[in-house]
């Protein structure tokens, strides 16, 4: 350990040695000043606070050491680079640029989503407690006593916003305020943090804190949302409404496909895979020989009981059920597969009222946490049972839990084993809705309509997020596209569109990233032949972790040609 912090301080020196025109000369040492720098933001945010406080004076720093190296990064001889070099220089330029970006249009001023943003964060960290040493009750503890100044700081963020025309839209903000409801209105035995530290040696003076800190500083943040933010929050609901909106909207597209593209050609690329969705949709309801329109249709999968669980235990089985299934599946696709398990369980209590039906929660080798594989299961007729093979496949195996842990597995640097990047994670994820097709996963036609439901669903967000955020549609169009095009339930139409309006440009990662997964493996079908590997394809796919499209364009195309000699 101590070589390695001698290693990373010999490189911040010369990374200082560069601010003064002297260039660092090697990857490494480019990335070593890179991890340097956050190491040092870390060491001092742990002095003072466990929460990460805003700093004018400390962010401006950050913002010249990024600039540095990133200038570092742009002038090394790719020509000369190695292959795991030229990963790590795409994915260098990618963050540095997207951290100098938020940092210069202030986006801390903006810490509200759908789903909570900077609230969910604290539930996040509280729920992840383990108290297994003396040392981690007082680490708990001190976070409750601090969270006061957290909840303070970012009351100042969102006046700081508010005060030069940039703001969460009204709707956004009255989400938050519900979730902050929660707490400050709860017993100080009867809330998330209480539940974080339930039976362990800690409670009593946990609850004595909670009582005395966190309620309070809760009650702070709503009564600011509820008189000031949410009274002077815009109507309203796409970024494009408040100041370098439409500016910081192309630039959250292109970082999030992880490629040079426009929102126009987004939703272009979105309305055409839409109507070849519609097309295999309108197919199933034929064969289905189901008597009335694609909308009648559509309400009855909405409607009738038959399709939706009676008890939430009875939805977390089924998707357990499908997870094994899909287990058993995987050596025909794989030959390298995670060590790490992964399991079942409810969303959290927290946070399922405005959650999406099911989410992956990473597992980690080193606090020894297998992977979760998230089920909301509050709202169950909102919750069909026809979709569950396919978010199962997403979220569970072959998706998220494969990709990640396989990465985590990984020997890279420390940088990209942190990194994740929603077009090749998401990407992948939806990649593997669609190879459940081949796997035999959907056993009915409801099934199999169910995963063009869901892939549809991604494809009408290629629309609806360029819609509402660059081309002024209202929360209203975007509803009922999404409602005429798919079968998700109204619930879950109305929970997706929020999302996309408090968190702008994500969700188009999804689909551009799969069409690009798709894209690849069709050329190496059609190049190869014979020689195809579906294994040795998706292997190649997974061996770097996240990284950009565009260089995993680069990479795949370059095994396709070694592997055709």
């Amino acid at each position: 350990m101590m070589i390695k912090r001698m290693l990373k301080w010999s490189c911040v020196i010369l990374f200082c040695l560069s601010l003064y025109g002297i260039q660092a000369q090697t990857v490494d040492s480019i990335i070593a000043a890179y991890e340097s720098v956050d190491d040092s933001e870390n060491d001092s945010e742990e002095e003072n606070s466990p929460w990460y406080l805003y700093s004018e004076s400390q962010t401006m720093i950050l913002r010249k050491k990024m600039g540095a190296i990133l200038s570092n990064v742009k002038s090394v001889d790719r020509s000369k680079a190695s292959e795991q070099d030229l990963i790590n220089l795409d994915l260098l330029e990618l963050i540095i640029e997207d951290r100098i970006f938020n940092i210069d249009f202030r986006k801390h001023e903006m810490p509200l989503t759908a789903e909570g943003g900077f609230l969910t964060n604290i539930i996040y960290n509280i729920s992840g407690t383990r108290i297994n040493s003396e040392n981690d009750g007082k680490e708990f503890l001190h976070k409750i006593k601090m969270l006061p100044e957290y909840i303070d700081s970012q009351i100042e963020n969102l006046k700081a916003g508010q005060k030069r025309g940039v703001s969460s839209p009204k709707l956004i903000a009255e989400l938050c305020l519900g979730m902050a409801k929660e707490v400050s209105e709860s017993e100080a035995d009867d809330n998330f943090f209480a539940e974080a530290v339930k039976g362990t040696d800690v409670e009593k003076k946990a609850i004595v804190g909670i009582l005395t800190q966190v309620i309070p500083s809760y009650q702070k943040l709503v009564e600011y949302l509820e008189n000031e933010y949410i009274v002077n929050a815009p109507e309203e609901i796409g970024v494009r409404s408040i100041g370098g909106g439409e500016k910081f909207y192309e630039q959250r597209v292109k970082y999030f496909a992880t490629e040079d593209i426009s929102p126009k050609e987004v939703f272009d690329i979105g309305m055409d895979e839409v109507a070849r969705i519609r097309a295999e949709m309108e197919a199933i309801i034929a064969k289905l020989a189901f008597e009335g329109s694609f909308a009648d249709f559509c309400d009855f999968l909405r409607t009738d009981p038959q399709f939706y669980p009676k008890t939430g235990k009875e939805l977390l089985h089924y998707a357990a059920w499908i997870t094994k299934e899909m287990e058993g599946k995987l050596p025909d696709y794989f030959n390298r597969l995670p060590m790490m398990p992964l399991t079942v369980k409810p969303v959290p209590a927290a946070l399922a009222p405005n959650y999406t039906t099911g989410r992956y929660s990473g597992g980690s080798y080193t606090a020894k946490k297998a992977g979760q594989y998230w089920v909301n299961t509050t709202n169950l007729d909102s919750r069909p049972l026809y979709v569950m093979p396919s978010l199962s496949l997403h979220e569970g195996v072959p998706g998220h839990h494969t990709q990640i842990m396989l990465a985590a597995e990984l020997d890279l640097p420390d940088f990209r084993k942190s990194q994740y990047l929603s077009a090749f994670g998401e990407g992948w994820a939806l990649y593997c809705e669609y190879l459940g097709k081949e796997a035999g996963m959907y056993h009915t036609e409801y099934e199999a309509f169910g995963a063009l439901v869901y892939e549809m669903w991604r494809a009408c967000r290629l629309v609806v997020d360029p819609g509402m955020h660059y081309m002024g549609w209202s929360r209203e169009k975007a509803f009922d596209f999404m409602k005429e095009n798919t079968a998700l339930s109204l619930h879950e139409v109305g929970t997706e569109i929020n999302r996309y309006i408090g968190w702008p440009g994500q969700a188009v990662s999804y689909k551009l990233g799969e069409l690009k997964i798709r894209k690849l493996r069709a050329y190496a079908e059609a190049t190869l032949g014979d020689k195809f590997d579906i294994r040795a394809f998706h292997d190649k796919v997974l061996e770097n972790g996240s990284i950009p499209m565009a260089t995993l364009d680069r990479i795949i195309r370059k095994w396709v040609a070694d592997s055709d000699k």
